[in-house]
């Protein structure tokens, strides 16, 4: 018996890197799991697979949470697949990197929409039943991007700052009703998007973190699983750092 035994998790992007570990992290501590994925299907009938094997339910779900139509017809197959959702991670995200000067409005748009108004649009379609139901976990994936800002990264930061904003208010709004919101910041995460920037630069990041190496995704996965759980039924509104001290 895991202490999420009994709940349901939706938590979007949960194919490969952070969402992944999310997901297998909430299937050990005992919850069924609704896997949203933008392109990856194959990794995420893979991460759906492993939690079978946990002996947990898992499905699959196929939306860019940014597309409206999309997002509903997704929640809609959720709720009749799995009933209630009580815990809902919001790790989709993307990057759209360019310095601000050169930086054009589709780039902006697009990352604003899958990463801040996407999440705000999914807590929106499941919130309700939850504070029917007096209890609730909602988690966001932000970054340390939208607390110290990055440069070529306007459009990120914007959105993950505006993730923790929206965040705040929310944990305000819905505490009264059992529900909990809070976030979640990773700093550089050992995933496949760290893989593909350059060495040196990465060594940049080592000395720049007191820690001096990359987190891994399972440290993210392992603050979310807390976070979803009983124990942190008194925590509401923060933003939790997961970044090797980077940021303080």
């Amino acid at each position: 018996m895991g202490v999420l035994d009994g709940k349901v998790s939706f938590v979007t992007g949960g194919s490969r890197g952070i969402g992944r570990a999310i997901c297998l992290a909430l299937a050990e501590a005992g919850s069924d799991v609704a896997l949203n994925y933008s392109t990856s299907r194959e990794a995420a009938e893979e991460v759906a697979a492993l939690i079978h094997k946990m002996g947990r339910k898992a499905l699959i779900y196929q939306a860019n949470v940014s597309n409206p139509d999309e997002d509903d017809t997704m929640v809609a197959q959720i709720v009749k697949d799995f009933g209630l959702v009580h815990i809902v991670v919001n790790n989709a995200g993307i990057t759209r990197d360019k310095s601000f000067v050169k930086m054009d409005r589709p780039m902006w748009h697009e990352v604003l929409n899958v990463n801040l108004t996407g999440p705000a649009m999914i807590i929106h379609r499941l919130i309700k039943p939850m504070m029917e139901h007096g209890w609730g976990r909602i988690i966001n994936i932000t970054s340390i991007v939208g607390q110290m800002g990055n440069f070529g990264q306007a459009n990120y930061a914007a959105a993950k700052g505006g993730l923790m904003a929206l965040t705040k208010t929310l944990a305000r709004e819905f505490a009264k009703k059992g529900v909990t919101v809070n976030a979640v910041a990773p700093g550089f995460i050992d995933t496949d998007m760290t893989a593909d920037v350059p060495s040196a630069s990465l060594d940049i990041v080592r000395q720049m973190t007191p820690m001096g190496r990359l987190g891994k995704p399972e440290e993210v996965a392992a603050t979310v699983a807390f976070l979803a759980s009983p124990q942190a039924s008194f925590i509401t509104g923060e933003i939790i750092g997961v970044n090797g001290g980077m940021y303080m």
